[in-house]
């Protein structure tokens, strides 16, 4: 009598961390410009392409746009797939730049889970002081070991306008 009920409980128990981690996880969606199928499934949904956009929660005018394989089949479908690392990045400058605090090199601006539970990507920022150039690096990481997969990209942070252009520099931590 137990064991059946363990056996009930156990995946009320994992639907219920699966709703949870999925609002927490939707909370911090990127936008979504478009997908496009890769793969014709039958039956499930089909492995895609889709790129997002995101803006640099810390630099006003900066917008970077990834796009990411996503799996589908049941596994896509039930959200248990473990995604790959294959992940591109464009970052540009879309308005006047203006820096909101200091960061460190390095720094995360956005984050993803690209599994269930151990796998996560990262778009990290950093300053190319001498050049006064933003640069991004989108990689993705797990608990035991990472991937060597990853995309940069750059930007030379330009006048806009009247507006003149910041030195990254000066935002830097020390």
């Amino acid at each position: 009598m137990r064991s059946l009920a363990r056996a009930l409980v156990t995946p009320l128990v994992i639907s219920a961390s699966l709703v949870v981690s999925s609002v927490a996880f939707a909370q911090e969606e990127p936008d979504l410009i478009f997908k496009k199928s890769t793969v014709w499934k039958l039956l499930t949904p089909d492995h895609k392409l889709a790129t997002y956009a995101v803006d640099d929660p810390l630099v006003k005018g900066v917008a970077c746009h990834f796009t990411v394989p996503e799996k589908g089949g049941v596994s896509g479908w039930l959200g248990v797939a473990e995604e790959v690392s294959d992940i591109s990045l464009a970052c540009r400058q879309v308005g006047p730049v203006s820096f909101s605090e200091k960061f460190e090199q390095g720094d995360e601006v956005f984050r993803q889970r690209r599994s269930f539970l151990f796998k996560k990507m990262r778009i990290v920022r950093g300053c190319d002081a001498k050049r006064n150039v933003l640069v991004y690096l989108v990689y993705s990481d797990k608990i035991i070991e990472g991937s060597p997969k990853n995309s940069t990209s750059t930007v030379p942070i330009m006048p806009w306008g009247e507006a003149e252009a910041p030195r990254c520099s000066d935002w830097m931590e020390n």
